[in-house]
């Protein structure tokens, strides 16, 4: 307890926390929009439960995580090193990376399962063919539903795993105090929370920006990949290309209402003329 309070008196401690807590939900942002892409494949009365089941199961993997401090760091330790004959750079180093520890080969597996899941979802969405063994709640064929509630979780799941360990490593290499990293997933994951549903409707009812996430997440898993092999490409980089995309979509999506307005006002004037 007086630990506690010894931080809680520290402007040091304030501000560690403050940034932490920042750095926490822009990390969230990627497994946010992977769980509202996965979650609107289901049937509508198993939505919400899905993304509320996996954001969870992403604080349970952060907090189980957190108390594996020591643990998670060793991740980083060397775990081998592959031969290399091919050309040195200037520095007399090889291009990649060459030795890897546990937390690239996970940032390796998990960039490579994203590029393929969103390739995937980009193929069902240019030709959403609903499974005819996939019903509602009132026993009949959802339309639009490419996915099962337990298939769902899974991949959930597994991505929640890579971004988990992404998170924490974060977090440690930024404070010292477990306390600090404790109270900033919680406030990263609560605020996930409230953002999901209007995050997944937002999705579901703007159909572009489904192809625009899924190119997120195609570069997220690029830069995973990359990461894993010691290309390490600036976070600033990807969330201001991402940002200005978003920015690019929304003024696309003011244009179009605007030419929907315009053409239903001239519809209107054209009935009460008649």
């Amino acid at each position: 307890m007086d630990s506690l309070l010894t931080l809680a008196a520290d402007p040091a401690a304030w501000a560690a926390l403050i940034t932490l807590v920042v750095m926490e939900v822009v990390l969230g942002i990627d497994n946010l929009v992977f769980i509202s892409i996965l979650s609107n494949k289901l049937p509508a009365h198993q939505q919400a439960k899905a993304r509320r089941l996996g954001i969870g199961l992403a604080l349970i993997m952060r907090l189980a995580l957190l108390s594996t401090i020591a643990f998670i760091v060793g991740l980083t330790a060397p775990v081998f090193e592959l031969p290399w004959s091919g050309p040195i750079g200037k520095d007399g180093h090889p291009a990649f990376e060459l030795i890897f520890s546990w937390r690239d080969l996970i940032l390796i597996a998990g960039g490579m399962f994203l590029v393929w899941k969103a390739t995937t979802e980009v193929h069902h969405t240019m030709d959403p063919t609903p499974s005819p063994n996939i019903l509602d709640k009132d026993g009949v064929v959802a339309a639009g539903v490419t996915m099962n509630f337990s298939a769902a979780i899974v991949q959930i799941l597994l991505l929640d795993i890579v971004f988990s360990i992404d998170s924490i490593l974060t977090a440690v290499g930024m404070t010292d105090h477990l306390p600090i990293m404790v109270i900033a997933v919680v406030i990263a994951v609560a605020v996930m929370l409230l953002a999901a549903d209007p995050l997944a409707k937002f999705i579901d009812d703007n159909p572009t920006v489904v192809m625009l996430a899924l190119g997120f997440l195609l570069m997220i898993g690029a830069t995973l990949i990359a990461d894993g092999f010691g290309v390490h490409v600036p976070k600033g980089y990807i969330y201001a290309a991402m940002a200005f995309s978003g920015l690019v979509e929304g003024l696309n999506m003011a244009a179009r209402r605007a030419q929907q307005r315009k053409a239903q006002a001239s519809m209107e004037k054209s009935d009460s003329a008649a």
